[in-house]
């Protein structure tokens, strides 16, 4: 995406290569609005007041009920929360509310609307229909729709989009609001010498638009169910391993489209940040398969994925300079080779470092194409997890070899459990943590803008 008052860090094409720098892990819902507006205009001089050039956040589509990013009911769709609301005073009578964001055609040039309406037709249309369908049958889940619909029969669809033409065309529109607020903040980030670092979930919901509209992509029955979700097999982590629930794929089925689902999601993704990572990107060559009636991941088995396949038809649509491996957890050596046969960079996270010498999360192991975490979303803060000073941890990141160092915001303002993002395999209680501008203060910015400057992490 090349920007108009791009900075001299960045090259001719508006992306800035993948140097030696740092960034600070932040998602939206955690700014105090949890929103994109001012905030988010803040936080963006938080990240150079650090010397920091990158903004990491979690996904941004739709949360699933518990909150979570990583189940999204859409592969595409910014979640409607992170709008901005609009100044009441000069919206005019024809305005609709839909989730706290005010959709009115002014909002927008009409030809801006119909553009994006018309450049995002693939995934669009069957978001605003599935939404306004959740809506019309008590929010229940697609699969427990009246047959006709939730087999999309093409007469009770028709009807249905006759019946709810002006609902259905508000949330396009609400849509293509969110992406113009988006477009104001990438170009704010690229004056400001920041690049977005986004997140994409390797799975997806199976109460979602993209597995009602294209069932034939996923590993389902005739009654629309999954017969095998996916998780992790039990590790050091969990004895019972992890079940996500969310839907596996029918690879076979994407070969024959030629990936196409795939590279418009990537596409997407690239629209929306300069570095995407993909999350469980050990799923590219194999996925543990639980079969849906069991409670635990304890009795699954490995489905083989697509591997370089799916990658070529990725970085047909995708600079390979932008793509970063979420490769934790037990690896196997193969999925180590290909993210290199690829030069696409790994993660180290200092937390998970240990006393054996082949541990990869050591410091010694470190190696420029890693992405360095002191802990991520899922980690306790590093003032919870207790076992080294944070400053300390924090520096050991920035020290590293690895050509980025992410520090999450609540090691930058050293606090504790209270603040922890994420607690792997449960429920409740997780996603909420959010701070206030009154809780950063200036000595939390001043010393890591000291370590940033003295690593030769900074940008000024």
């Amino acid at each position: 995406m090349a920007v108009e008052g791009t900075s001299k860090h960045y090259g001719s094409n508006g992306r800035r290569p993948f140097v030696r720098r740092a960034g600070i892990l932040c998602h939206l819902t955690s700014l105090p609005s949890g929103r994109i507006g001012e905030d988010a205009d803040r936080f963006l001089k938080v990240l150079q007041q650090t010397g920091c050039s990158v903004w990491q956040m979690l996904p941004i589509t739709p949360p699933d009920k518990h909150g979570s990013p990583y189940a999204s009911p859409s592969a595409f769709a910014i979640w409607e929360n992170f709008g901005v609301q609009k100044n009441r005073e000069w919206i005019s009578n024809d305005e609709t509310e839909i989730s706290g964001i005010s959709v009115n055609a002014a909002e927008i040039p009409n030809d801006e609307t119909e553009n994006f309406i018309q450049n995002n037709s693939h995934w669009l249309f069957d978001w605003a229909l599935y939404s306004i369908l959740k809506q019309e049958n008590n929010e229940l889940a697609w699969y427990e729709w009246p047959e006709q619909l939730r087999n999309r029969d093409s007469s009770a669809i028709e009807q249905f989009i006759i019946d709810n033409e002006n609902s259905i065309q508000q949330v396009m529109r609400q849509q293509s609001i969110l992406m113009s607020q988006w477009k104001n903040l990438r170009i704010k980030t690229a004056q400001s010498s920041v690049e977005l670092f986004g997140d994409l979930p390797f799975f997806i919901a199976h109460d979602s638009a993209d597995v009602w509209a294209n069932p034939h992509l996923f590993k389902l029955n005739n009654d629309g169910h999954p017969s095998v979700v996916a998780g992790v097999p039990p590790d050091y982590f969990s004895k019972d391993g992890q079940r996500w629930g969310t839907v596996l794929y029918d690879w076979d089925a994407h070969r024959d489209d030629g990936f196409r689902w795939w590279q418009d999601r990537m596409k997407r993704m690239f629209d929306l940040f300069d570095l995407v990572r993909i999350d469980h990107f050990r799923a590219l060559e194999a996925a543990w398969a639980i079969p849906a009636e069991h409670e635990t991941a304890r009795h699954g088995s490995w489905d083989e994925g697509p591997a370089d396949e799916l990658l070529n038809a990725i970085l047909e649509v995708s600079p390979a300079s932008g793509l970063v491996a979420e490769d934790l957890g037990i690896i196997p050596p193969s999925v180590v080779e290909m993210r290199k046969r690829f030069d696409i960079p790994g993660m180290a996270v200092l937390h998970f470092a240990g006393d054996s010498k082949n541990n990869p999360h050591n410091p010694q192991n470190h190696t420029e194409d890693l992405v360095v975490y002191t802990g991520t979303h899922d980690n306790d803060t590093t003032v919870g997890w207790g076992k080294k000073p944070v400053k300390k941890l924090v520096l050991q990141a920035l020290e590293s070899p690895a050509k980025l160092a992410i520090i999450p915001l609540q090691d930058v303002m050293q606090l504790g459990t209270e603040a922890r993002m994420n607690t792997p395999g449960t429920d409740s209680g997780n996603w909420s943590w959010r701070f206030s501008w009154e809780e950063l203060c200036e000595e939390s910015l001043v010393w890591v803008s000291e370590m940033v400057q003295k690593t030769g992490r900074d940008f000024s």
